[in-house]
């Protein structure tokens, strides 16, 4: 008789426990071993069915560790930068060529990293011939070079016109190879060489530029100061914008109450002076280090020069409103910021291990893998890990956006951040603190704000012309018409001072990171993560979809079809069975039930996913499933057992090659065959007596997801699938697809995916595995589905989809069109804020504190469009 045992994958290979390619090294090992009679993996355990007779217990346990040492000795998963590949096309055939080249099981290329993950067989290839083959290709492959990553907090950079000069100065540094300024988060990020660089140094060059480094990212953002008088005492700059504006108000009341024109006149010279000297200092910071004119020195210049032709009220107002514009600006960015840092607070910062009897309150870096750790009812869950006792629903929507409560008993995988509902349970720890499903999430929605959108792009590159020529043309605008005799020098130099304000790029810059950082953040509210700004923003724009079938369309798990209990005459389906392979069958039948408990008390010891399948069929009718005796399983063919005092069989035709199979059986047969089931026949009192069909039922929100995707205006929907075409046809027809691919191999999608952008040049890709890596990645936009426990799934994939339900795809789009609108909104208004003002300055229209005024509130205007992206819950 066989017997089951469950085993941990953390613990039988802790080096690569989600590596699926390694996973299914490991089942092919045991599988192969004598005494185990089947090996398959099941969420993050590997269940071995094991004959005692043969192998114990303990011994089949050190069979798969020791199978799992020699795993990780033979396959290795090095990550490559690739240097010289400068487009998406030269990605895809270093993938092909790789994904063909003997010894090789994956290759991942990300363009927009210049990285390359694989998997290789160090008893069949080695690194040296990987690196020549990409060489002849005309790329080479480097290991990463020892790097340290540094991040911390710029206080006061609020958009990317700031961003820009830090990131510039920061690079300048020797030692450093990355550098990365986003406003959205006022993040700094740098890789550097600590051979030759210091984090201390990084600090020192950016406060040189005039900002605060005020932490490290990584400390929680509750430890930052609040309220106003702490603000203050940490941002002197925003005290002195107060001190300016009380002094111009006071200045402008000595006018209204008589007093000497030169009162004022000083009170105004004096919140000039103290409103703009952070302002003058960073703007020569930033001269002096990038030799670029940002926002503060333009401003500067149109302070002085208003002094200098006796402005000194609208000198005083320029200084004032921009620095009160640059709080307003730090103060909704802020708002923006924390739908991030809500994230970082999720998981608790100490676990409670059981150690023995004893609980120890650690905190969550101290404990290891294989730990067990217990949740108490309405404690957040500390760390990734597998229930191994108790019952509780647990909420997990942070992590995965579902909606409802999630039940948990003993095998049941849980997430750090998710909170437990009312039971109390323990689980064992899979993943330490810093690999945990909620880092993974953190890391990439932190590291999305890198990667900037097309239009994000655009932007920076007008920026960096647009200033300069606006500046020489405040130049023209301030000398030629007085050369020419067309007004007085003081005029133009004034309209010309005007023309600098209005140069300022601030709400145009600051449009399309306020808007990409918002729609990633309620993204990630609702379980859907956006690798970047690009993904973002393509992925409204695709035309075709390209699905993979088990897994994605389908549940990826067989579920019972059909009960057919044979008569006197032809085989007639059960009374009340259903044939539809998306419903579980529902009879009242005493002859199929009989049918079902019968086999269901053959199969109640297996763990194979048919047995399961015909065991979930019979609970779901409340049929009392017997005990069985004498089991006999004959791998490839079934088994048979003594269930109540009756000899029973089920199998397929091999089971049964000694009994003759009448037409009307045999065509059953072939029928439930070609409609993409497989057939078992049940036997017992010494006659076959019915068949029972299983099949992978689709997901039951797959038709509704596909009938919203095509109103979005998906113009082609289409199906990849390794599965025969017979189970393909019969999910195509059942979901709606366009058109099919069956019996794909995972190069051979990599052929499809072409053939669809060239009919259709925007096409995404949907799949849920390692073997779809590669159509994922070829694809306009890859979107993984279910990635929350697979890490290449959410290394490949430009958007990764955390639960199984496709009800999020039509949202991820959705929401990807609303960025793109908000984003369009958001710079055709900057710009024509800009045009209405600029002919306003040079017609002498539009004064100094208009322009101010006009800035920053088309700057606060963008930023308020952006963030209702942040609501975002269609």
């Amino acid at each position: 008789m066989l017997h089951t045992i469950v085993l941990e994958l953390p613990l039988v290979m802790p080096q690569n426990p989600n590596c699926d390619c390694c996973v299914g090294h490991l089942v092919e090992a045991l599988s192969a071993r004598s005494g185990i009679a089947t090996a398959h993996r099941e969420h993050t355990r590997i269940i071995l069915e094991i004959d005692p007779q043969i192998v114990a217990d303990a011994e089949a346990e050190s069979l798969a560790r020791a199978a799992g040492v020699s795993i990780a000795q033979r396959y290795d998963h090095p990550t490559f930068a690739v240097v010289g590949m400068d487009c998406a096309d030269c990605a895809s055939m270093i993938e092909r060529a790789l994904n063909r080249f003997v010894g090789v099981h994956y290759a991942v290329v990300n363009f927009t990293a210049a990285q390359l993950y694989l998997e290789y067989d160090r008893e069949q290839t080695s690194l040296d011939a990987i690196s020549a083959l990409v060489g002849r290709l005309g790329y080479t492959l480097n290991l990463p070079q020892q790097t340290n990553t540094f991040s911390c907090t710029v206080a006061g950079m609020c958009c990317a016109a700031e961003a820009g000069p830090i990131e510039q100065a920061v690079r300048a540094l020797p030692g450093v190879q990355q550098a990365h300024a986003d406003p959205a988060l006022a993040r700094l990020i740098v890789s550097y060489a600590p051979q030759t660089l210091t984090p201390a140094r990084i600090v020192e060059q950016v406060e040189q530029l005039g900002f605060q480094v005020d932490q490290p990212a990584a400390q929680p953002a509750h430890d930052q100061p609040t309220g106003l008088l702490a603000r203050l005492r940490t941002r002197p700059r925003d005290l002195l914008t107060g001190v300016c504006g009380l002094l111009i108000l006071i200045a402008w009341t000595c006018g209204l109450l008589g007093a000497p024109r030169g009162v004022a006149e000083i009170l105004y010279i004096l919140a000039t002076l103290t409103g703009g000297v952070f302002v003058a200092r960073n703007g020569w910071a930033t001269l002096r280090a990038t030799r670029i004119l940002d926002i503060n020195t333009l401003m500067t210049i149109a302070a002085v020069g208003a002094l200098l032709i006796g402005q000194y009220a609208e000198s005083a107002a320029v200084v004032f409103l921009f620095a009160l514009g640059n709080l307003l600006e730090s103060y909704t960015m802020e708002r923006a910021r924390r739908s991030i840092r809500a994230l970082m607070q999720l998981a608790p910062a100490t676990a409670l291990v059981l150690r023995g009897a004893v609980e120890y309150l650690l905190p969550v870096g101290d404990v290891a893998v294989g730990d067990i750790v217990l949740v108490k009812p309405g404690d957040k869950i500390p760390l990734d890990g597998i229930v191994t006792a108790g019952r509780t629903s647990v909420n997990q929507a942070p992590i995965t956006g579902e909606s409802m409560p999630v039940e948990k008993a003993a095998g049941a995988e849980v997430f750090a951040g998710s909170l437990n509902g009312d039971g109390a349970i323990e689980a064992r720890v899979m993943r330490p603190a810093q690999d945990s499903t909620l880092a993974r999430i953190i890391h990439l929605v932190e590291a999305a704000q890198a990667h900037k959108a097309p239009a994000q792009r655009f932007i920076d590159v007008f920026a960096r012309y647009y200033t300069p020529a606006v500046l020489v043309l405040a130049v023209l605008v301030a000398t030629l018409p007085p050369l020419a005799g067309a007004g007085a020098w003081t005029a133009w130099l004034y309209r010309a001072l005007v023309l600098l304000v209005i140069a300022c790029p601030c709400a145009l810059v600051i449009s399309t990171p306020v808007s990409i950082v918002s729609a990633i953040s309620a993204g990630a509210r609702h379980g859907v993560l956006f690798k970047g700004g690009g993904a973002l923003e393509i992925a409204g724009g695709l035309r075709a979809l390209a699905f993979d079938k088990t897994g994605t369309l389908t549940l990826g798990q067989p579920v019972v079809t059909d009960v057919i209990v044979f008569a006197d005459g032809p085989p007639q389906p059960a009374t009340g069975a259903r044939s539809d392979p998306g419903v579980p069958v529902q009879s009242d039948s005493v002859a199929d039930d009989e049918l079902l408990s019968l086999a269901a008390g053959v199969e109640r010891r297996s763990t194979h996913p048919l047995a399961r399948a015909i065991i979930a069929a019979a609970e779901a009718r409340g049929l009392r499933i017997p005990s069985a005796t004498d089991l006999q399983s004959l791998p490839g063919c079934g088994a048979t057992a003594d269930v109540a005092g009756r000899q029973v069989a089920i199998g397929n035709r091999a089971m049964f090659a000694g009994t003759p199979l009448a037409p009307a059986v045999e065509a059953r047969l072939v029928a439930l065959e070609q409609s993409g089931r497989t057939a078992m026949l049940v036997g017992y009192d010494g006659a076959l007596r019915g068949i029972i069909a299983v099949a992978d039922a689709e997901r039951a929100e797959s038709r509704a997801a596909v009938a919203t995707l095509r109103r979005m205006g998906i113009a082609h929907i289409a199906m990849l699938t390794g599965d025969t075409a017979h189970a393909a046809e019969r999910v195509a027809a059942s979901v709606g697809i366009d058109k099919t691919y069956a019996g794909l191999l995972p190069q051979t999608k990599l052929a499809v995916i072409d053939e669809l952008l060239a009919a259709h040049s925007s096409v995404g890709m949907v799949g849920d595995g390692v073997n779809d890596a590669p159509a994922l990645a070829r694809a306009t936009v890859g979107i993984a589905m279910g990635a929350a426990g697979s890490d290449v799934a959410l290394e490949t994939a430009d958007i990764t989809l955390m639960t199984d339900d496709l009800a999020r795809l039509p949202f991820a789009i959705g929401l990807s069109r609303a960025a793109r609108r908000v984003i369009i909104q958001n710079i055709v208004f900057a710009l024509v804020v800009k045009a209405i003002f600029m002919v306003a300055a040079l017609l002498g229209v539009a004064t100094l504190w208009m322009a101010v005024f006009a800035d920053t509130g088309a700057a606060l205007i963008v930023i308020a469009n952006g963030m209702r992206l942040l609501r975002y819950n269609r």
